[in-house]
């Protein structure tokens, strides 16, 4: 939905009634009487609020605060001052620091007012269609990264049947976990250096998970065994709980291969969690709460994989990610 509604901040009563009066044929307008209730109102309609125009003297905290308020917890808001003479440099100051669009003069002419307002609606306008654009472009772009370091990961891992297997036992605990999109910041990294820095983190991965598995035993045949050699491996990072580990961090360590940032380092644990998942051909129990995570082996036997099972697991990730709130 498109935000429409202009919230106009000024402690006099006046001021309220012929801005609405003004301005209520362009858009609908909500009126608030201090910095704190339009604090408040913003809190509260903020999905709705296309144009924030405040009074900068009132009683209290002044509405070049708000504005900053409102920059900071909701930028695509179009900010505005309304002041005196007397008030124009601190109006100017406002303008500088990047907290407002344009400010309006009291007293007001009203033709000036109304197209300050027509024009600060269409910026809200373009800035929605602007922000809309780049999410559905985030959104093909986070589809794609997903995409890519699921099938790196599959060549780190080395692709062999068992291993096929683990990988896919790995991505159903991460969509249980709490799937999110890859962090990749576009600013900083061409497409270059993105695969150049992903394959050095998907290489030192798959030696540190070799690593695991040559050590290990062959896997055991009873599931309390299999969580025990989990914990053993894990050490300190990981409590035991009756037939489970709980650990407290244990979402951001499992998820990471797929989640974290490129130049993010790979936590020890994640490495464990990743082999552990490949060496016990078993079923996992997940259980995510916050960054905590609980896990604990299954006796379950291993389901056969089907000929597409990287591209349904990687389409169930997405679904899983954009999920999320």
């Amino acid at each position: 939905m498109t935000p429409r509604t202009i919230l106009y901040v000024d402690d006099e009563a006046l001021a309220l009634k012929y801005f609405a009066r003004l301005i209520e044929s362009l858009a609908p307008v909500l009126t608030a009487t201090s910095v704190a209730e339009g604090r408040a109102l913003l809190a509260q309609h903020a999905a709705q609020i296309a144009v924030l125009v405040s009074d900068q003297r009132m009683p209290g905290a002044r509405g070049n605060e708000l504005l900053e308020h409102a920059r900071l917890h909701h930028p695509a808001i179009v900010r505005m001052l309304t002041t005196a003479y007397s008030d124009l440099g601190e109006a100017v100051a406002a303008v500088n620091r990047g907290e407002i669009y344009r400010y309006i003069s009291k007293p007001w002419d009203a033709d000036a007012l109304r197209t300050d307002v027509a024009n600060a609606l269409e910026l809200a306008q373009l800035r929605h269609e602007r922000d809309a654009l780049l999410r559905d472009k985030m959104l093909v772009t986070g589809r794609q990264v997903l995409g890519q370091r699921s099938a790196l990961l599959r060549a780190a891992c080395g692709g062999a049947a068992e291993r096929d297997a683990g990988l896919h036992r790995y991505f159903g605990l991460v969509a249980q976990a709490g799937a999110a999109l890859p962090a990749v910041d576009w600013q900083r990294l061409d497409q270059s250096d993105w695969l150049q820095a992903e394959s050095a983190r998907m290489l030192a991965l798959a030696h540190a998970v070799g690593q695991h598995l040559a050590q290990w035993p062959a896997p055991p045949a009873d599931a309390a065994a299999a969580t025990a050699q989990l914990a053993a491996s894990l050490g300190s990072d990981a409590e035991q709980q009756a037939d489970a580990l709980v650990l407290p961090t244990g979402r951001a360590a499992l998820c990471a291969p797929l989640h974290a940032a490129v130049d993010a380092p790979l936590a020890p644990a994640t490495s464990v969690l990743l082999a552990w998942v490949c060496w016990w051909p078993g079923g996992v129990d997940v259980v995510a709460d916050g960054e905590t995570l609980r896990l604990a082996a299954q006796a379950a036997p291993a389901a056969a994989l089907s000929a597409d099972w990287l591209a349904a697991d990687i389409e169930r990730l997405w679904e899983a990610s954009v999920a999320q709130p």
